[in-house]
């Protein structure tokens, strides 16, 4: 990576010490007073010193003397949003308690509370879990499950784990230290449709292979698929999953463009593109248009990577064009051995605010409707979920499982891990934290060695807690998690369990035409298997405005 010839501004209080020491400094000696000037600066310059030496803290290190006035203000941050701001519990996107919680657990340092809940139990969607008089105790926090049973090469994965996050937009170190983190937690860690980088191969840990519509380390110069190049990156041991992404919860539908200008020589090896031209991906795939295609194509990589587990990630929108890869799966008798819902909440990617905040489905109910289709179409034992959406801690895992999932991935959360100070600078290459910007000036500064220890720690400690939770409810694995487990307040007087909240389907009731739900009632029947296109009479509705 190219460094920048320019003096960054950033350095300016520290270079102002070192130079106002030695003016100082030499002021006195002919004055013969004002000693204390050059002690002042020079407590400074030794400061700023030690911060671009030590190792610890990257923000420090990218910042040199006025990183610790954040620190400063940090340390009394509680009391003066207390008095004068905002609750910890208020997210923007992610409340300090959530990230408190989570830089605790990635540092290994105590993560208790006092003087009871700050969360107002009372208040409209307040959710608990229910514990039993018949606690369990298990012997171990490693929660597998299987996926892919019917593959030659199964994968049993961790139920919690790295969500897709490329190269290219998070740091060379960033993704080192995620990958060494994996690797020592026994994890996954989703490359992001930026393909396989020399940073994820480095450490060796395990990885899922994201391919989106760019085809990204599997292309050709033209940009369309190139079976060669596939076969080859699908072949390393480390890849345990290939993930077909059909859209991510950020901005689905809506594509996406890398400049040239910070297409470097590392991340075009990657990718597969050339140096400094434009890397393009589109709002859609070219190697298939219809279901029935997409499901060949998924049969086709699972033949080319030697029978490992292949599925597809997707941000749920219109649902007759899910309903319509569901009855392709009826039809044909193809299934992907997994699917990943991504929430509409997600968003580490950067978008449009209205992507961000009023385009795709939020996680609960889209995880509802994959569920629900599945089970009752009797496919839901032969296809694994993954769920992601704003997923911190224990409880957040816990229920999403409930929910259906069978395990979890969180991407935000371990950025978090990393040292991310949620700057919200992701767009701009200025991440004060060196794990969101490609500038090596700021991305070099993030100590491998440290962070992904902090990866490791953070996983194990969020799985611990899980342990005690499952543990509390009387349970064993976090596959027994269910509707039931989960309790929700929907008035100041009425409670409700997930069972009794949310519609669950029986085995094949969708087949039978039994469910009672509205959006099965009205697009299921409607969906077809070799087409997106929407219902004829939403075509009509198209047309004109008298509804």
């Amino acid at each position: 990576m190219e460094k920048t010839k320019t003096f960054p501004l950033r350095y300016t209080a520290y270079a102002l010490s070192i130079a106002g020491f030695f003016v100082s400094l030499g002021l006195a000696l002919v004055l013969e007073e004002g000693y204390v000037f050059p002690v002042i600066f020079g407590a400074f310059a030794a400061l700023g010193t030690y911060d671009l030496m030590q190792r610890k803290h990257t923000v420090s290190r990218n910042y040199p003397i006025m990183a610790n006035f954040r620190y400063l203000l940090e340390s009394v941050g509680p009391e003066i949003r207390q008095y004068f701001i905002q609750s910890d519990t208020e997210e923007r996107p992610f409340s300090r308690e959530q990230r408190t919680i989570v830089y605790q657990r990635a540092k290994n340092v105590l993560d208790k509370r006092p003087f009871g809940s700050q969360l107002g139990m009372y208040d409209e969607g307040f959710e608990w879990m229910n514990h039993s008089l018949a606690p369990t105790r298990l012997s171990s926090s490693d929660f597998r499950i299987l996926i892919g049973k019917n593959c030659d090469k199964p994968y049993n994965a961790s139920v919690f784990n790295i969500s897709a996050m490329s190269f290219g937009s998070l740091s060379a170190n960033a993704i080192l230290s995620l990958n060494t983190g994996a690797r020592m937690g026994g994890f996954y860690h989703d490359t992001g449709e930026g393909s396989i980088s020399r940073y994820h191969k480095q450490s060796g840990g395990d990885l899922v292979w994201e391919i989106g519509s760019g085809y990204f380390g599997c292309r050709h110069k033209d940009g369309s698929f190139n079976e060669d190049m596939f076969r080859e990156n699908a072949s390393f041991d480390q890849v345990k999953m290939i993930e077909l992404k059909l859209s991510q919860g950020a901005k689905p539908g809506h594509g996406g463009i890398l400049p040239g200008a910070k297409v470097t020589p590392e991340i075009a090896e990657a990718r597969g593109v050339s140096v400094g031209e434009d890397c393009v991906s589109p709002a859609s795939h070219s190697e298939f248009s219809t279901p029935i295609e997409m499901l060949e194509f998924i049969d086709r990589l699972r033949e080319l990577s030697g029978g490992k587990p292949i599925g597809f990630k997707l941000a749920i929108g219109h649902p007759w064009e899910w309903f319509a890869i569901v009855k392709a799966m009826l039809e044909t008798g193809r299934k992907p051995d997994f699917i990943v819902v991504d929430g509409g909440e997600g968003g580490t990617g950067a978008a449009p605010l209205e992507f961000i905040n009023r385009l795709g489905m939020p996680m609960t109910e889209a995880l509802l409707l994959v569920h629900n289709t599945l089970v009752g179409t009797s496919l839901r034992e032969d296809i694994a979920i993954g769920a992601a959406g704003k997923i911190t801690s224990a409880f957040n895992i816990a229920r999403t499982l409930a929910l259906g999932a069978d395990w979890c991935n969180a991407a935000r959360g371990y950025m978090f891990a990393l040292g991310c100070i949620q700057a919200l600078n992701c767009h701009t290459g200025r991440c004060p934290s060196g794990v969101a910007t490609q500038d090596p000036r700021r991305g070099n500064k993030l100590d491998v060695e440290h962070k992904s220890q902090r990866v490791y720690n953070y996983h194990k400690n969020t799985l611990d807690a899980l342990q005690n939770l499952l543990e509390a409810s009387g349970l064993r694995h976090p596959s027994e998690l269910g509707p039931e487990h989960i309790v929700r307040r929907v008035s100041k007087t009425e409670v409700h369990s997930y069972m009794d909240l949310f519609p669950f389907l029986e085995p094949g009731a969708l087949l039978e035409g039994k469910t009672g739900l509205t959006v099965f009632d009205k697009y299921w029947e409607f969906a077809r298997p070799n087409t997106f296109e929407p219902p004829e009479f939403i075509l009509k509705l198209r047309e004109t405005k008298l509804r």
